[in-house]
């Protein structure tokens, strides 16, 4: 009776033309502020899930707000909120310092004591978003699922591979240009375009173990980039 009834009101020009919506209308999204300086609001995330290899199966995401200028770790799947800790002071702190807040879900890492006490006597603010409400971490989840897509494109033929692929993924990621800044991230934070990776020409004179790296890191850049682009394509 349901699908009869719905589809007679939508066949109906008189309902049509007469009867309006008695839904709650959509809120308004009320974004992030813009940042001030860079590396200062970060947002970070999970992959989990992902094919073992050599014991890691989850990358920790981590995004400045501003650049968009991204790492991508890998961790073991018993991660803790100590290992996390620490490879986010490796690959980020040691670099740009700690952030003075920084946006997440509510995965248990996020809301341990360990965790929130770290940040708290670093000064650093953490903005969690409300429960079923991923929307407020949306940076973070688009960036995730751009990396989930040109990776997996991998898991047809190298399925244990990722790990190996993941620094470059994370190069071509920021090397590319971003939509919503109009230039690639590491343009935006370093102030200049990005080197170029020159192309291995094969040489006889070269050892067979080193032909057979080089050919297989441009084959890989090659996938990646294309990989890319297919992503930002179909998030356009």
């Amino acid at each position: 009776m349901q699908r009869d009834i719905r589809q007679h009101v939508l066949s109906c020009a008189i309902c049509q033309r007469a009867k309006v919506e008695t839904k709650m209308p959509d809120g308004l999204l009320q974004p992030l502020p813009i940042s001030s300086q860079v590396w200062e609001d970060i947002a970070m995330n999970f992959i989990a899930s992902l094919p073992a290899a050599r014991g890691f199966s989850v990358i920790l995401v981590v995004i400045d707000r501003l650049t968009k200028f991204a790492h991508f770790m890998p961790l073991k799947h018993d991660f803790s909120s100590k290992t996390v800790a620490e490879a986010f002071v490796q690959n980020v702190v040691k670099i740009h310092g700690f952030p003075k807040s920084i946006v997440s879900d509510r995965d248990k890492v996020f809301v341990s004591t360990f965790w929130q006490q770290l940040f708290r006597l670093q000064g650093t603010n953490l903005a969690m978003s409300s429960a079923y409400h991923p929307q407020s971490g949306g940076q973070g989840e688009v960036l995730n699922r751009t990396l989930e897509m040109y990776l997996r494109c991998f898991y047809f033929e190298y399925p244990r591979k990722w790990l190996e692929m993941l620094p470059w993924a994370q190069y071509w990621y920021n090397t590319s240009f971003h939509s919503s800044i109009k230039m690639a991230p590491f343009k935006a934070l370093f102030g200049r375009d990005p080197p170029s990776l020159i192309r291995y020409e094969l040489s006889g004179d070269d050892e067979p173990s080193l032909q057979e790296i080089l050919l297989e890191h441009d084959r890989l850049l090659d996938a990646l980039k294309q990989n890319l682009h297919r992503a930002q394509h179909f998030m356009k």
